[in-house]
């Protein structure tokens, strides 16, 4: 049973007419209380129909974003680790019960960080603030540059966007080059563990079939996680996707043009036929900010032969370490909210996820 309270509060974003309806809820999954627990969330509904909510029971709350389609936030986790990526800096303290903006918190003050190699000025960053000549048009196309959220109007004060999740305890752009959203794409590449005789593998405990992903290991970090990376200006998602894929997963900045070509003409068929949008929104990412955040658009383009990516040999680029075919399970610890994505590829494909089916606590 899922049980919601909570109250309405309008907004309105300035430069815009329409008005924004805030909800701050508690949510209480019964019946099963070792597994199903009380998360308080707050969520930004844009003229979103009530009656329409469902929901489905999770062995645990994921934080960032379970109805994604109903534009619902939930408290960040990762946005909130310190020190931040490649630093020393310290965020802020943020407790659970002040992430959300809604919660009047007159003290706060968080610590101001943005990276010098973005203050430096390269190409994919914008200016600061109060640079001359520097008008961003938020929640708006402004130029070649998206400067609109997945999520929603997000509010903008003192000239500055809001992370729409709440508080991170820093402001600034740290590591990030966009005000507002910086957006990425993230390329799912799926294929059934075969035997060497070809056949399926089924897991011994859930009889299901045992999917993999390609993965890299980040430079920066060490964790493993999803190929992917941001979209350039004026770039449609799809050729980001297939980019970033190619130069992760395949080296394809080192090839020479003709390797690429034939890099190229091999990857058409995959990156051509059918494919599934597993998430589009706000990402939980330790380079969030309270004025710069990573949203993303995850794709799962699947080999259900596996004859494509045979005769494609994975070779780390650009910002991978090491690249590798992965068994899919809950036991994967990937970077930023990677894992979730996984798990709703494996549930839409039916493979193995978890030997723990969970409690059957929600209608």
């Amino acid at each position: 049973m899922l049980l919601l309270a909570g109250a309405l509060r309008v907004a309105t974003v300035p430069g815009f007419a329409r008005a924004v309806a805030v909800f701050s809820f508690t949510v209480a999954l019964s019946a099963q209380p070792a597994r199903c627990v009380l998360q308080r969330f707050s969520a930004f509904f844009f003229f979103f129909p009530f009656s329409n909510l469902s929901a489905n029971c999770w062995s645990h709350l994921h934080l960032v974003n379970m109805f994604n389609s109903y534009n619902v936030k939930f408290y960040h986790s990762k946005a909130l680790t310190s020190p931040y990526p490649g630093s020393r800096i310290e965020r802020s303290q943020v407790t659970e019960d002040k992430v959300s903006w809604l919660i009047e918190w007159k003290d706060y003050s968080p610590v101001e960080y943005t990276a010098m190699s973005v203050l430096a000025g390269p190409s994919w960053a914008d200016p600061q603030i109060n640079a001359k000549g520097f008008s961003p048009k938020f929640n708006e196309r402004d130029g070649e540059v998206e400067r609109r959220s997945l999520n929603g109007l997000y509010v903008v004060e003192n000239g500055r966007p809001r992370n729409p999740v709440g508080r991170t305890g820093l402001t600034g752009r740290g590591l990030l080059g966009r005000w507002g959203p910086n957006h990425a794409a993230d390329p799912v590449v799926t294929r059934w563990k075969r035997d060497t005789s070809g056949n399926k593998i089924t897991h011994p405990v859930t009889g299901k079939n045992i999917l993999q992903f390609v993965a890299i290991k980040r430079r920066d970090c060490g964790e493993w996680a999803i190929p992917g990376g941001m979209v350039d200006p004026g770039e449609k998602i799809s050729a980001t996707l297939k980019r970033e894929f190619e130069e992760e997963a395949l080296n394809a900045l080192q090839k020479s043009p003709e390797e690429k070509a034939e890099l190229e003409k091999q990857l058409h068929k995959l990156f051509s036929q059918e494919h599934f949008v597993v998430y589009r929104g706000y990402v939980d990412d330790p380079r969030n900010t309270d004025n710069a955040w990573i949203e993303t658009e995850a794709v799962n383009y699947h080999d259900e032969t596996g004859e494509t990516m045979d005769n494609l040999p994975l070779e780390a680029g650009d910002d991978a370490g090491r690249v590798k075919w992965v068994d899919i399970s809950e036991k994967l610890k990937l970077y930023a909210s990677h894992s979730y994505f996984i798990k709703l590829v494996t549930e839409k494909r039916g493979a193995h996820w978890s030997e723990d089916p969970g409690p059957e606590c929600c209608e």
